[in-house]
C-alpha cells in the first residue's frame, strides 16, 4: 500500500502508471480517482493489496476546495467552457444559510462529468458528445462544511463528508443556491478515513528513492492501513480451512468480544495466523462464525508481525 500525493494535471490512473513503474510493480490499482484538477492523498494498492481496495473506496473523506464564483461551466471546473457568468453580490449572511442545506445528510445529484455508467458508458464520455441524460439523486452525508478563506468571487471551504460525494455538484448547487452560479477551480483531498495527506509521498519523492527496491521501502504492509479494523488469531489448522474457502468458529472466550467489535464495515475483521501473520480479511458474526472474504495467497512470511496495536505513519 503506498499513500500518493497526486499532482495537479494528471488523472489518478496516470499517477498510478507512474508510481506502479517506479515500483517495478505487475499489479496495482487505486482506490477512488481525483479529478486531473485535484491534488492530495490517494491511496494506491499493489499486488495482493488490491484485494483490500474496497476497504478505503468506501471511507469518509476530506477536502479542501476553492470556488469561483459567478461562473458556471459545463465540466463544473476551471477545466470546462464558460456556459454562464453571473454578478456576485453575496452577503456574510445569505452564504451561511446556503452552506446550511448542504450539512448533515441529503441527495445529491451526480454531475454529468463523472465515472458512473448509463448503460454501460461513462456519464463524462456522453458529456464530452453534448449529451445530458438524468441523473438518479443519491444519498451523502456531511459531517463539517466551514469557510476557510472568502475574497471577492473566490471562497475557499474544507468539507468532510462520506464515500460518493462530489465537490463539483456541491460547487453547483451552492452557486444555484446563491443564484450568481460557481465551479471549482482548486481542490485538494487532505484525508481518506484517518489518513491524512501528510503522511503522503508524492511521485518525486518515490523516483529519488533510485531503484524499485528501495522504493518498495516506503510500501506500507496491507494490515498497519486496517488497524481500524478488530483482530483475530487463528490456529493454524483454521487459517488453513480459512484459505481454502471454509467457515471456522472462534474460540469461545473471544467470540463475544469480537462479534461486539466488529459491528461496522460490514463485520469485517483482519486475520492472523500462528505461524504466517496476516493472512486477510473475514466477516464476523454474532455466533462467532469467520467466513472468508479477502484472503491473501501466498501468506505473509512466518516472521510477519502480530497484529500492531497502533497504527504507524508511513515514512515521509
Amino acid at each position: 500500500m503506498l499513500f500518493l500525493d497526486k499532482p495537479d494535471g494528471i488523472s489518478s490512473n496516470l499517477a498510478l502508471q507512474r508510481a506502479k513503474r517506479l515500483l517495478n510493480a505487475r499489479k496495482a490499482g487505486h482506490t477512488g480517482s481525483l479529478d486531473p484538477i485535484a491534488t492530495g492523498l490517494l491511496p494506491l494498492c499493489f499486488g495482493e493489496t488490491t484485494k483490500i481496495s474496497g476497504v478505503f473506496l468506501g471511507a469518509d473523506k476530506r477536502y479542501w476546495v476553492r470556488i469561483r464564483l459567478g461562473v458556471v461551466t459545463d465540466t463544473g471546473d476551471r477545466e470546462g467552457r464558460v456556459r454562464r457568468e453571473g454578478r456576485v453580490a453575496v452577503t456574510r449572511r445569505q452564504l451561511d444559510a446556503a452552506l446550511e442545506r448542504f450539512r448533515g445528510d441529503y441527495e445529491q445529484i451526480p454531475p454529468m462529468y463523472s465515472a458512473l455508467k448509463r448503460d454501460g458508458q461513462p456519464l463524462y464520455k456522453l458529456a464530452r458528445e453534448g449529451i445530458t441524460v438524468a441523473r438518479a439523486p443519491r444519498a451523502v452525508s456531511v459531517y463539517a462544511l466551514s469557510v476557510e478563506k472568502w475574497s471577492g468571487d473566490l471562497l475557499e471551504l474544507s468539507v468532510s463528508c462520506s464515500r460518493g460525494f462530489y465537490i463539483r455538484a456541491l460547487a453547483r448547487d451552492l452557486g444555484d443556491a446563491l443564484g450568481c452560479g460557481a465551479h471549482v477551480r482548486e481542490l485538494r483531498r487532505t484525508a481518506v478515513g484517518d489518513f491524512p495527506v501528510e503522511d503522503a509521498l508524492t511521485l518525486e519523492q518515490l523516483e529519488a528513492a533510485g531503484s524499485p527496491d528501495a522504493r518498495r521501502k516506503f510500501l506500507l504492509p496491507t494490515d498497519r492501513v486496517l488497524t481500524h479494523l478488530p483482530a483475530v488469531n487463528l490456529p493454524d489448522s483454521a487459517a488453513f480451512r480459512l484459505r481454502q474457502g471454509q467457515s471456522v468458529q472462534l474460540e469461545t472466550a473471544a467470540t463475544a468480544t469480537t462479534a461486539a467489535m466488529a459491528t461496522s464495515e460490514n463485520d469485517l475483521v483482519r486475520v492472523y495466523s500462528d505461524s504466517a501473520g496476516f493472512i486477510g480479511l473475514a466477516e464476523v458474526s454474532d455466533d462467532g462464525k469467520v467466513t472468508p472474504k479477502r484472503i491473501f495467497n501466498p501468506p505473509n512470511p512466518p516472521d510477519s508481525p502480530r497484529p500492531p496495536h497502533d497504527p504507524p505513519k508511513p515514512p515521509h
